[in-house]
């Protein structure tokens, strides 16, 4: 083979293999999409980045009619009066879920404050937001409830007025960028909370040191609060605004 054509020949291939790897990225970053290791996997979209379908306000029977806007892709809670629940309200899925493996991107604003709750029934029919075990969403700078509860478990990715949170500051990523949670519940009531890859939060629904947890906290007025066999995943309006996107499940 002579130079020239060898030359050539290894630029078509680095053309290819870069065009390949550009796809396969292209793959990894569309949005409110499943990659084919997800599928194969097992997860589905909890949310199609176009519509409200599969989704409704919580105690209700449709989606909210203010508070909450779809724009490009993106899920967002609308700021308002920095309340629970006092505009558009709180959003949970249609379907209930047990064991699970939940994926979910959220965006921060300045000073905001949200959550994303599981093991939602809706039975206590509170007048603020539904009741629920919570992943923290938080503007640990500024909002004031990251200084409330008990040693930071009011904090982002904390289990709410439970355990907090065991992140580093170089996990958390700038308010305005996107962050990345996932919260795994696992058949023997295992759960764990990641943020940005590391896992921060990890208990066992249901043994004592639960139980010790709840009594100490501001769910000790609910009877087994926490131990539902299933229940409704909740997007949170704390009054301030925070986008999600990517929104998966899997079931376990």
């Amino acid at each position: 083979m002579n130079i020239k054509l060898s030359v050539r020949l290894t630029s078509v291939m680095l053309f290819l293999l870069s065009f390949s790897a550009q796809h396969i990225c292209a793959q990894k970053r569309a949005d409110n999409t499943l990659t084919p290791l997800e599928k194969k996997e097992g997860y589905t979209l909890l949310w199609n980045g176009l519509t409200t379908k599969g989704w409704r306000a919580a105690n209700g029977t449709k989606f909210p009619d203010k508070g909450w806007e779809i724009k490009a892709g993106v899920l967002s809670v609308l700021a308002s009066n920095g309340a629970e629940s006092t505009n558009g309200g709180d959003i949970v899925t249609g379907n209930e879920y047990g064991a699970f493996i939940l994926k979910f991107d959220f965006k921060l604003t300045e000073g905001a404050n949200s959550g994303v709750k599981y093991f939602v029934t809706e039975k206590e029919a509170s007048s603020g937001s539904a009741i629920g075990l919570e992943y923290q969403i938080l503007d640990d700078e500024r909002h004031p409830d990251a200084k409330l509860g008990k040693d930071g478990n009011r904090t982002l990715s904390s289990l709410y007025d439970l355990i907090p949170s065991s992140k580093t500051k170089d996990v958390i990523r700038p308010i305005g960028d996107w962050n990345s949670g996932i919260i795994k519940v696992f058949p023997n009531n295992k759960v764990e909370h990641w943020l940005n890859g590391k896992c921060v939060v990890s208990y066992t629904r249901g043994d004592q040191s639960y139980q010790n947890l709840v009594k100490e906290s501001k769910y000790k007025i609910w009877k087994d609060f926490g131990m539902a066999a299933k229940g409704h995943i909740l997007l949170q309006d704390h009054g301030n605004a925070v986008s999600f996107r990517n929104i998966k499940i899997k079931t376990l």
